[in-house]
């Protein structure tokens, strides 16, 4: 599943079905087993990491979410990190720049936010929301938003070499799922409070969204930090498609418990006493 959601340079947003499932061709109830089955081996990679990082490790992970409103970001990370220790587990949403951030390059905000050795961190939209709705919106210039995608790849360059595994994953939902998920919103008293009346509005932006979208994608996905696009419309694939990626990645760090700095046998004997 991780390779084939992998994105290449060639990507189409418009020839990926948002209700397909790359894969998977087990259906609905096994995704729904199978996802059970990971998120404890998630939780138990996650606390090697954590581990690794009290005896001098510097390995973090940061997933980055990114997707249209209602792609099932803050589903995804309940779901699919359920069993991560919350101590280790930094989640943070990225919402309109304040006055202090916009006084700052559009990367101070996100440096602030990044893991510490031993966390799993997780962006809900991203650095990538600075070519994104800025793009749609004209709220910055081409020429600005251009300069944006070499300083991402950049810095992304950086926070890899630092020993952070970054995980990048859009949800990609169509707008007539988005648009049952809005109404599904309104007629429940419970979850309007999550309608937020500009999702309407940026629903007449979709083709410019999909248009930023595909160009960012092709333009800062690389070897190191590949993109993964994740078809969203049926939330129990995307959850076990993301499950499948983040395992993936994790498993390839080869993460070992430490080798405790004491000898096990004499500890074991001073109880015994």
């Amino acid at each position: 599943m991780e390779k084939k959601l992998r994105v290449t340079q060639d990507l189409d947003l418009a020839a990926i079905d948002p209700a397909s499932t790359p894969g998977w061709n087990k259906g609905k109830a096994n995704a729904i087993k199978a996802l059970a089955k990971g998120v404890a081996e998630i939780g138990d990679l996650q606390q090697r990491i954590f581990a690794e990082s009290l005896n001098g490790g510097t390995r973090s992970v940061l997933l980055v979410l990114q997707g249209m409103d209602t792609s099932g970001k803050g589903g995804t990370v309940a779901h699919v990190l359920e069993r991560v220790d919350p101590h280790g587990l930094k989640v943070h949403a990225f919402k309109r720049p304040t006055p202090a951030e916009r006084r700052h390059d559009f990367l101070w905000r996100i440096r602030r936010q990044l893991p510490s050795p031993g966390d799993f961190g997780v962006f809900d939209r991203s650095h990538y929301e600075d070519v994104l709705i800025q793009r749609v919106h004209a709220m910055a210039s081409p020429d600005v938003i251009e300069s944006r995608y070499g300083a991402i790849t950049d810095f992304e360059s950086e926070l890899i070499a630092s020993g952070t595994t970054l995980i990048k994953i859009m949800l990609h939902i169509s707008p007539a799922e988005q648009k049952a998920r809005l109404l599904a919103r309104l007629n429940d008293p419970t979850k309007q409070w999550k309608f937020d009346p500009s999702d309407v509005d940026e629903r007449g932006f979709w083709p410019a969204y999909q248009e930023a979208y595909e160009l960012a994608i092709r333009r800062t996905t690389t070897a190191d930090a590949p993109w993964y696009v994740v078809p969203a419309d049926h939330k129990w694939y995307s959850r076990l498609a993301v499950q499948n990626i983040v395992l993936t990645r994790l498993r390839a760090m080869q993460l070992e418990w430490p080798v405790p700095g004491y000898d096990v046998e004499v500890q074991k004997q001073r109880l015994a006493l």
